[in-house]
């Protein structure tokens, strides 16, 4: 993972947050939510409950109307520039509506998120062909985006949410046009990279994939938490963990290592 830049406990931290779009639509309210470093968390609600709304301000993509967002220490509404460049660096983001370049191939589409880190090309390369290659898209390295159906267009944006191997990765409806063998493979490489020490805040609707989970799920409902604890338990066993050397060389070269 990205290196991080304090020792903050939460890499995820909001107080009393809530988002008004104009003329008034009321989004979010007083939002309260912490996330453990390392942990994955489960949003689940209606459409319209404010699952993406909340990603977007986890991004920066959106400001809250009042409250206060922190991600990884720091608070979004006081930085900009280089330093919120930087920040987003470590944050991957799965869309609910891919964003990908239609007249780029894979391969090219994958590559954007480590290029802005200057990446060097022939790492670039290695992880894009790793990833594809546990999605089960190894055959599309250069298709057009165009040319993908939903499903794989889908698969190419998780890709490139996690190809920078960010410390945040945020997932909007990561398994929505996926069939359930599909599914799984998604749901292996989140749970590698969270085993590597990356968040995961995943917005679903597929109950599959959090009912019988361990992990913290909160729903929202009409813009508020209804069910879910907003304050995650200490995670000793995490922390732990993180002053460990985790997983062989074999591993790191299979996921993630730059060599």
């Amino acid at each position: 993972m990205n290196s991080q830049s304090n020792n903050s406990r939460y890499m995820v931290d909001l107080v009393k947050v809530s988002k008004i779009y104009l003329p008034d639509i009321q989004a979010l309210t007083d939002v309260s939510l912490s996330v453990n470093r390392g942990e994955i968390l489960f949003l689940i609600g209606k459409s319209g409950a404010g699952k993406s709304t909340l990603l977007r301000l986890l991004s920066r993509m959106d400001k809250q109307t009042k409250g206060v967002v922190e991600v990884d220490g720091h608070d979004l509404s006081k930085i900009a520039g280089g330093k919120l460049q930087r920040l987003r660096r470590n944050i991957g983001f799965a869309f609910q509506d891919f964003k990908l370049l239609p007249d780029k191939t894979v391969a090219q589409n994958i590559a954007v998120a480590m290029e802005v880190s200057y990446t060097r090309s022939s790492v670039i390369r290695m992880r894009t062909k790793k990833l594809l290659h546990h999605l089960g898209l190894a055959d599309k390295y250069n298709t057009p985006a165009c040319e993908l159906s939903r499903g794989e267009q889908q698969r190419v944006s998780i890709a490139r949410a996690v190809a920078n191997n960010p410390g945040l990765i945020l997932a909007d409806e990561p398994t929505g046009n996926l069939d359930r063998e599909t599914t799984q493979l998604v749901m292996d490489l989140f749970r590698k990279y969270n085993e590597r020490g990356a968040t995961l805040v995943i917005a679903t609707h597929d109950e599959s994939i959090y009912r019988d989970t361990d992990h913290r799920i909160i729903e929202l409902r009409e813009g508020r938490i209804v069910n879910g604890h907003p304050a995650p338990e200490p995670d000793h066993a995490f922390a732990d963990r993180m002053d460990e050397e985790q997983g062989s060389p074999e591993e790191d070269d299979l996921w993630m290592s730059d060599q």
